[in-house]
């Protein structure tokens, strides 16, 4: 009689454990990476020492989104480009863009052009006396991930860089560190809320180990 109870508990345990695997599993399937965004160009004429042509103050850029996914599709909500002058110490805003709303394939690379308008004298107040420029581009919108026949909830994108530019007007690839694409990413958590979260982890693993 003393082996029933015993067996009952370690059917228990293996019915637990093996739901608990499943449910891993699961989640690893199911869970999503958000897009890598970058810049891949930007251009400015009125930079342009080579070109003298001050007046064309349009500025060009491209990005590349790309979805890391193997299995899962993504819906792009409109993806809302703002782009400042850094040279200044006041950051002041220099013209916006919207990229309509899309979809990309599984593994799948897009590259989206775009250009703003920028006010001349802001234009003359962005350079420097080595004649580069600091310029911030931030880009935010919503993505849903398509796993089979469903789709997620939307998921909140918001990342940004500074590009600079140098005399020719594009991307200096030394202010870049050499790299072909400014990556954009999330600002850093501050340490002070990395702190506050640090003491409430503590204090949860207290509690639970005091339960």
């Amino acid at each position: 009689m003393s082996d029933e109870p015993q067996g009952f508990c370690r059917c228990c345990c293996s019915f637990i454990f093996t739901l608990g695997l499943t449910a891993l599993f699961m989640w690893l399937s199911l869970r999503s990476e958000k897009p890598k965004c970058s810049i891949q160009d930007f251009y400015l004429p009125a930079l342009n020492k080579s070109l003298n042509s001050p007046n064309n103050t349009t500025l060009y850029f491209k990005l590349k989104l790309q979805n890391p996914n193997k299995d899962k599709g993504i819906f792009y909500d409109p993806v809302n480009v703002t782009i400042y002058n850094k040279s200044n110490t006041t950051t002041s805003y220099i013209g916006s863009h919207v990229v309509p709303n899309f979809y990309q394939g599984h593994k799948k690379t897009a590259r989206k052009d775009g250009n703003v308008t920028a006010e001349k004298d802001v234009l003359e107040q962005a350079v420097f006396a080595n004649r580069t420029a600091v310029f911030r581009l931030n880009l935010a919108t919503k993505v849903r991930f398509k796993i089979i026949f469903w789709k997620t909830k939307r998921y909140m994108i918001m990342v940004g860089a500074d590009v600079v530019v140098n005399d020719n007007g594009s991307k200096d690839p030394v202010g870049q560190k050499k790299r072909k694409d400014v990556k954009l990413s999330q600002a850093p958590v501050s340490s002070r809320f990395c702190g506050i979260v640090g003491i409430l982890l503590n204090f949860l693993v207290f509690i639970l180990l005091n339960f």
